[in-house]
This record gives structure tokens, C-alpha cells and sequence, in this order.
């Protein structure tokens, strides 16, 4: 595992980057997750807002990680709102890590492949993508949905393999999330790099033995 060598380009063909906190700033989701749906809960169930984040936190930390806590279906029927409306009032807010749409322009023009992989729900991703013109900046765009495991889940590697095919070995994926990291170094994927600030408004985070960035534009 190259988690911490200076990158050599020369021995990367693909290029695997995460959408939210690699990409997209983490900090609206991290608002939409813990105040927006918390404010739209609280009025459908006569709550203050600190009684329903109160509420909704146990049930948030129980599917942590899994397929359920990046479906926005799942979510909608279990507290009863339009999470895929919710988001729709809330576009504006979506944006940029700083750096990241240069980052992508360079990515480009390098000829390597480059592919987005993300465990967002796909209309999640579609929202995200057509607000932030993400999908120009690829050659291929996966929701792990289809394949009903979670990047964090090391079942999900040889699926997405299987489908999207790639030399692991030479292969440079970046991620914000630790588990996620794991399951792709289990896999063999050589060249791993860790995004240290996710999200722009919260202190940098520990990304242990990988390669940490604090933003995509440092690969480059």
C-alpha cells in the first residue's frame, strides 16, 4: 500500500475520488442531516428543535454505515418527510470543497480515467451532480446503491470490480472516510489518500496510517 509515498502519476491509470468530502464541502450535509431534517421533524411532531436532533440521533448512530443511513428512501418513510423534497429546497447550499473544481480541470487533462464513486442514494447524487456540474468532470459516476453494499463494506470491491474494471494496484482512490479507506486498501487498491477537512467549517480530522490531504488540489 503506497497510503503515505509521494504519488507517482506514472504508475496511476484510474483515479477514484469520493463525492461529499472529497469533492462537494461536507458541512451541508452535516447541516441538512442535523438541523434541517431535525427543524422539519420537529413541526410535523410539535418538537423544539434540540428535542428532535435528541430524537433523531439514536436512530441516526443505529444504521450508521450502512446501506439504511444513505437511503433517502429509507429515511423518508421511517420519519415521515420527503427527504428527496427536503433537499430539493435546499440546493443553494451545495457546493465546492475549496480547490476541488481545479483539481478536476488538471484531473482531466491528464488522460488518466476518472471515475466518482459515492454511497449517496442516486437521486441524492443527481441532485448533488446537477447543481454542481459534476458529472463533466468524469468518465464514469457509481452510486453503491445499485450494488446494496456500502463502500465501507468490503464485499462491495470485487461488485464494483465487476463492473467498472480496474487495476487495483494501479489505481488512486480518495475518500474522507476511514472505513471506507479499509475496505478499498483490504482490496488491494495501492494508492489511498485521506481528506483531512471534509468539512470547511469543522476542525481537520485523524486519518491514521493514510495519506492525508487537506484538500484534493494538494494531489495535484
Amino acid at each position: 500500500m503506497n497510503a503515505t509515498a509521494a504519488l507517482d502519476w506514472g504508475l496511476i491509470d484510474t483515479v477514484l475520488l469520493d463525492m461529499d468530502g472529497t469533492l462537494l464541502d461536507l458541512r451541508y450535509d452535516n447541516w441538512f442531516w442535523r438541523e434541517l431534517v431535525p427543524h422539519h421533524y420537529a413541526r410535523r411532531h410539535g418538537l423544539d428543535l434540540r428535542e428532535a436532533q435528541a430524537a433523531l440521533k439514536p436512530r441516526f448512530e443505529a444504521v450508521h454505515g450502512t446501506m439504511e443511513w444513505y437511503c433517502i428512501d429509507y429515511w423518508s418513510e421511517t420519519l415521515g418527510l420527503d427527504i428527496a423534497a427536503i433537499k430539493r429546497t435546499s440546493l443553494t447550499e451545495i457546493g465546492f470543497l475549496p480547490g476541488a473544481e481545479a483539481f478536476l480541470e488538471r484531473l482531466e487533462r491528464s488522460g488518466k480515467r476518472r471515475v466518482l464513486v459515492t454511497n449517496a442514494h442516486p437521486t441524492t447524487f443527481a441532485l448533488k451532480s446537477e447543481q454542481a456540474g459534476l458529472g463533466r468532470w468524469f468518465d464514469a459516476c457509481y452510486s453503491t446503491h445499485p450494488f446494496r453494499m456500502p463502500k465501507e463494506q468490503r464485499e462491495f470491491w470485487p461488485r464494483f470490480a465487476a463492473v467498472e474494471q480496474f487495476t487495483p494496484e494501479r489505481t488512486l482512490f480518495v475518500d474522507d472516510s476511514l472505513p471506507v479507506l479499509d475496505a478499498a486498501h483490504a482490496f488491494g487498491i495501492a494508492w489511498l489518500r485521506a481528506i483531512r477537512r471534509p468539512d470547511s467549517s469543522r476542525p481537520v480530522q485523524e486519518v491514521g496510517r493514510y495519506g492525508g490531504i487537506d484538500r484534493v488540489a494538494d494531489l495535484m
